[in-house]
C-alpha cells in the first residue's frame, strides 16, 4: 500500500485544486493520500468526492503554522481533527487573518524596489485560500523578477531579506494540545529541514511531547540524512509514529507525490488515534 500523507492544494499554496490533487494521486499510483493545506480545512469537501471516484483513500488533515518564542518556525501536521473544534478553529482563524497583514506589509516593501502590486498577488490566490509567502513568490515570477518559487524564496522572500515579514502564529505545544483536544493527531512536520531556517532545540521536543505530539515526518526530502538518524532515536526513545510524505505542492515545488511514503501499521495508529473525523474511502 502507498501512502503520502503531506500534500497541499490552491486552498494554502499549492497549485492543484483539491480534487485535481486527488487525481494526480491516484496517477502516481498512491492508495491513500492526505490533504493538509496551511491552516484551513476548506479543502476536504472537494477532496472527500473526487477521492472516491479515483479510489483512493483521503486523510483529511492540515498542517498548522506556529512559532516557538525564539521566532524560529514549525509546522506541524495534525490528521482527523475536528475542523469546528472552537479552541483550534480560533487559532487557525487568527493565523490566517494575521498572514493576510503580513503579505500586505511585505508586497509594499517589495513594491519599493519590484514591479508588483497587491492585485499582482491576489491574482494567483483561489478565493478562500489562506494566503502566504508562495502567493507573492508566483506575482514575482508573473513579472519576471524571479525564475520560479525556490529562486524567490532562496533570495528575495527569505526570512533574512529586507521585505521579509513576521505573522502571529501559536506555539508549538499550544496548537498540539489542541490538535488533541480536536480529536486530531498531531505530527512534527519537516523536523530537522534547516535549509528553509532554524531547527528547534531539545526543549521544544520535549514541551511537544508532553503536550500530546504523536509523531514526527522523518522521511521528507529536506530532513538531511544525519538529522533523519537523530529523529528516528527520538521516535523510539518516546514512542512517536514514524510518518514519510512528499509535501506536494503541484507546481509549486519539485516534491513528488509518493517520493516517500508511510507504512500501513503506522496510518492504522493514526486512524486509532484520531476521533474527529474519518478517513475517506
Amino acid at each position: 500500500m502507498r501512502i503520502d500523507l503531506h500534500a497541499h492544494s490552491n486552498v494554502s499554496d499549492g497549485t492543484q485544486a483539491p480534487a485535481d490533487v486527488m487525481a494526480s494521486a491516484a496517477a502516481a499510483g498512491l492508495d491513500v493520500v492526505a490533504l493538509t493545506d496551511h491552516d484551513s480545512t476548506d479543502g476536504w469537501a472537494e477532496a472527500a468526492p473526487a477521492a472516491r471516484e479515483h479510489g483512493i483513500a483521503l486523510v483529511p488533515g492540515m498542517e498548522v503554522s506556529c512559532r516557538t518564542a525564539e521566532g524560529i518556525s514549525v509546522h506541524l501536521l495534525s490528521y482527523l481533527h475536528d475542523p469546528a473544534h472552537p479552541g483550534l478553529l480560533e487559532e487557525i482563524t487568527k493565523a490566517k487573518d494575521a498572514r493576510h497583514t503580513r503579505a500586505q506589509r511585505m508586497v509594499s516593501l517589495l513594491a519599493e524596489d519590484y514591479p508588483l502590486t497587491w492585485d499582482d498577488v491576489i491574482h494567483h490566490v483561489a478565493p478562500g485560500a489562506t494566503l502566504g509567502r508562495p502567493h507573492i513568490a508566483d506575482a514575482l515570477v508573473a513579472a519576471g523578477v524571479v525564475e520560479d518559487r525556490s529562486e524567490a524564496f532562496s533570495s528575495i522572500l527569505t526570512s533574512h531579506s529586507r521585505y521579509f515579514v513576521q505573522h502571529y502564529a501559536p506555539d508549538p505545544a499550544l496548537a498540539v494540545g489542541l490538535v488533541r483536544a480536536a480529536g486530531g493527531v498531531p505530527v512534527f512536520a519537516h523536523p530537522v529541514a534547516s535549509a528553509r531556517g532554524r531547527i528547534v532545540g531539545e526543549r521544544t521536543y520535549r514541551e511537544m511531547i508532553d503536550a500530546g505530539l504523536a509523531g514526527l515526518e522523518i522521511y521528507h526530502r529536506d530532513n538531511p540524512e544525519e538529522g533523519r538518524e537523530f529523529l528516528l532515536r527520538l521516535a523510539r526513545r518516546h514512542g512517536l509514529l514514524v510518518t514519510g510524505s512528499s509535501d506536494y505542492h503541484g507546481s509549486g515545488k519539485p516534491n513528488l507525490l509518493g517520493e516517500n511514503l508511510t507504512s500501513p501499521e503506522v496510518l492504522a495508529r493514526i486512524e486509532e488515534l484520531g476521533t474527529g473525523t474519518s478517513v475517506v474511502r
